[in-house]
């Protein structure tokens, strides 16, 4: 070791200058020692405080290694080995944190308390020494100042001794003091090197005791563990980059496609269109009404469940059932200025929702799926065979058959009629005859109109003069002056469904065969538009009612009915034979075919009854009996065939009872 400078006690006596300014060297050299020695200790400290860290972070991450096992991950099928591994690191890390405990109590006490204790000890106690050095040294100053000033009087001699004997106390206190500063001096060179030393031993000792401790506890057992593990990582991996080849590749696929797959309406003349749709799923926009007049149309995910029509909201977990599609019936529609709208009207004909498609080709689609639903194909045991034997059958219709099957005779009221077949205030039904050939009731080729134009006259006829339309929809009483006069008036809600020219009226079986073949030609044809109306039926007419306007759309003498029938299956399709005058001299007859809300039998049954009136308005005794044996509701109106007095028929209120007054 080599040697130390060192200041000479025996100097410290004579105080000389050389020794003042070696002693100067010394204390900057404590000064600085000093310095380094706090920010030794800082470091020191960092190092215990991050090792404290480090027992708090492993034990932190024990416990979230454990806490995967319990986020109930919703993609968390397959981790159960990464679990049991994680289990096994938890255990791993608990063991390394007790080493980590061990190794800051071991920094704590052999690397951060040596240095506080010299810090604390020797620098503080050679910091006390200097201070009283100095206070001996002004002390000794002031008592040689006062002896110097002693005057050569002899009566001043027990002044004198006074002084001397301060001046020797004063003297030797500053011996003392230097004696002792100079000795902390000397050892500190020493106490230095020993406590820039022992902290570091201290230090190397836990490591190593540290590692070892490790390197016993988890050689052997961590090897087998961890090569395990690593090729479970590198099985992962390898999984990893095959799927992300396949999803490139998949990608590239997706990207190559025609840019038909991004074009909303990208094949508008001739789309492919799947007819046999029993589910179908898409988004649509929703009109919803926000005032008077004003609506707004809303962007939502539409799919169907069973007979029901389901929205799910863009977020939501589940979807919500917005309309019941049993029974119900959809069309085509304009709306406002969008395209590709229909509506869904409930089986009591109250207007439902109003959605629109994004092309032609899902607004098709769409009409067709509910159109299976509300038939409830769904509830068969294989609704797809279902559903393509229905279409396939669509598809056939508008071919000529050879024959009909032979039909039932139904107990309804539907029945040819005659003038010359009313007697005695009875109808009587025609005889059953052969059924005839589809050629012999229609004309193949024969063109069907799927809509009633209001001719140009009758309208100038109902809006002549300055009458003012009431925009609510409401009548005045004289709107229809004949009803006044009429011993029956009835209201229907009906659909116009077609109408086309027919060969003959001798039987119904003409009406059911214009209704097979306007259906076929609007499945065919993809007409799903159906014009809503109100048909009054009187004791003299059949109107058709626009139920906005109140304007006629059509007309016929009751006189003219030469046929009307409901169809046996379908008990809302009604259909009736009109034999009209032509320009010519002849006569044409012509089949309409409606859609209606209630039962096609009460309007039979009312047409029914307004020719019967017709025929014994001539007899007033017979027309008396004949109203004595229709019965009375409560409040003096006339009840229907078929009808109820509370109006429980599933109809809207307004058309509920199938009433007629007298």
């Amino acid at each position: 070791m080599p040697a130390v400078d060192k200041l000479l006690l025996e100097e410290a006596l004579q105080d000389s200058p050389q020794t003042r300014s070696l002693l100067s060297v010394f204390e900057e050299d404590a000064g600085t020692l000093t310095d380094y020695t706090n920010q030794l200790l800082q470091a020191m400290q960092r190092v215990y405080g991050a090792q404290n860290e480090m027992c708090l972070a492993t034990q932190q991450l024990s416990k979230q290694l454990l806490a995967y096992e319990k986020q109930n991950f919703a993609l968390g099928k397959g981790d159960e080995e990464v679990i049991s591994t994680l289990h096994y690191f938890s255990k791993v890390v608990d063991e390394l944190n007790v080493l980590h405990t061990e190794l800051a109590k071991q920094l704590a006490d052999t690397m951060v308390l040596p240095i506080i204790q010299f810090r604390e000890k020797d620098l503080t106690e050679v910091s006390t020494l200097k201070d009283l050095f100095g206070l001996a040294s002004n002390e000794h100053d002031l008592s040689m100042a006062k002896y110097s000033r002693l005057p050569k009087k002899k009566e001043n001699e027990k002044v004198k001794t006074e002084v001397v004997k301060e001046v020797a106390a004063a003297r030797r206190k500053q011996h003392l003091s230097s004696l002792q500063y100079y000795c902390a001096l000397n050892a500190l060179q020493y106490r230095k090197r020993m406590a820039m030393v022992e902290p570091m031993m201290g230090f190397a000792r836990g490591q190593i005791n540290f590692f070892k401790k490790g390197a016993e506890m988890f050689s052997q057992s961590m090897d087998s563990f961890l090569s395990s593990v690593a090729d479970m990582v590198q099985s992962i991996q390898v999984e990893l980059e095959g799927e992300a080849e396949k999803m490139r590749m998949s990608q590239q696929e997706l990207l190559s496609a025609d840019e038909s797959v991004y074009t909303p309406d990208c094949d508008v003349a001739a789309p492919q269109i799947n007819r046999n749709l029993i589910q179908k799923a898409g988004y649509l926009n929703l009109r919803n009404k926000t005032g008077l007049v004003s609506t707004t149309w809303e962007r939502l995910y539409f799919f169907t469940q069973g007979g029901n029509l389901m929205c799910q909201p863009r977020g939501a977990v589940a979807g919500g059932l917005i309309q019941d599609l049993d029974n119900c019936s959809v069309m085509a529609l304009d709306c406002e200025d969008r395209r590709y709208c229909f509506q869904i009207t409930t089986p009591t004909g109250k207007s439902g929702i109003i959605l629109q498609a994004e092309s032609r080709k899902e607004n098709e689609e769409w009409i067709c799926a509910i159109n299976n639903i509300s038939r409830q194909i769904y509830l068969t045991d294989n609704p797809e065979a279902v559903a393509i034997r229905l279409n396939q059958t669509a598809l056939q219709a508008v071919t000529p058959i050879t024959s009909f099957g032979k039909k039932q005779e139904s107990s309804c009221p539907s029945q040819s009629l005659k003038n010359s077949e009313m007697e005695n205030d009875k109808i009587v039904p025609t005889a059953t005859v052969s059924i005839p050939e589809a050629e012999e009731l229609i004309a193949p080729g024969t063109p069907i109109q799927f809509d009633i134009v209001l001719p140009a006259t009758e309208f100038l006829d109902q809006n002549r003069g300055s009458r003012r339309i009431n925009p609510f929809g409401e009548t005045e009483d004289d709107t229809f002056p004949e009803a006044e006069d009429s011993l029956l008036q009835q209201m229907f809600i009906v659909r116009f469904l077609g109408s086309m020219a027919v060969k003959t009226d001798n039987t119904t079986e003409v009406i059911y065969e214009a209704m097979r073949q306007v259906l076929a030609a609007r499945a065919i044809h993809n007409i799903f538009r159906m014009t809503e109306s109100h048909l009054m039926v009187t004791s003299q007419t059949l109107r058709l009612i626009d139920p906005q306007t109140q304007v006629s759309r059509a007309n016929f003498e009751l006189t003219s009915v030469t046929q009307f029938a409901a169809h046996q299956e379908n008990k809302r399709l009604v259909g009736f034979v009109v034999r009209m005058p032509e320009s010519t001299g002849g006569e044409s007859l012509s089949t309409y075919v409606f859609e209606s809300n209630s039962e096609g039998e009460k309007i039979c049954y009312a047409i029914n009854l307004g020719k019967e009136i017709i025929e014994v308005q001539k007899d007033p005794e017979a027309l008396a009996q004949l109203m004595l044996s229709i019965p009375l509701t409560n409040d003096g109106k006339y009840v229907l065939l078929n009808d109820q007095p509370d109006g429980n028929d599933g109809r809207p209120s307004e058309n509920r009872g199938a009433e007629s007054e007298a």
